[in-house]
């Protein structure tokens, strides 16, 4: 590969850019469409922990910058191997925001770091959608359960 996979994802989600961009910053919001549990609200500098308790999965994000209803920028990703997400919040007319991701910084081999990039647009689409339903009609679509439900936890099954 002569260069590096980069993820991308975005949407359009219609709501206004200062609450579209809270719902990625306060948990109380996060885990109506995404991970089921956060130590805490994303503050530059700082790490908090999300849990997506249906997986028995977590991760340490790290929050590297964040610039009030314009930009979060965080590293996660386990044993050492940190890749780079930037999520941008663009105000458009009508009180609507065009959100974009971008993940890099994927290791290992070239096919291992395909595979990663491939799984995270995937991952980001998803979560993409699932806020997009739950600002504009305040649905929890079950998208993030939904994905993967052969891997589901046996006490998450019954819900």
């Amino acid at each position: 590969m002569s260069k590096d996979p980069v993820a991308k994802a975005q949407t359009m989600i219609r709501a206004p850019v200062a609450r579209v961009f809270e719902a990625f910053i306060d948990p109380a919001v996060t885990t109506t469409f995404w991970f089921s549990k956060a130590s805490g609200p994303l503050k530059a500098g700082e790490t908090v922990r999300w849990d997506w308790d249906m997986y028995g999965a977590g991760d340490d994000i790290h929050v590297r910058a964040i610039e009030a209803d314009k930009t979060i920028i965080y590293d996660w990703g386990g044993q050492g191997n940190l890749s780079r997400v930037e999520m941008t919040f663009s105000a458009l007319d009508d009180g609507q925001t065009f959100v974009e991701v971008s993940n890099s910084g994927f290791h290992g081999d070239a096919e291992s770091v395909v595979a990663q990039a491939l799984d995270s647009n995937g991952g980001f689409t998803t979560v993409l959608c699932a806020a997009k339903v739950w600002l504009e009609h305040g649905i929890n679509a079950r998208l993030i359960e939904d994905k993967f439900p052969q891997a589901l936890s046996a006490d998450w099954k019954g819900r």
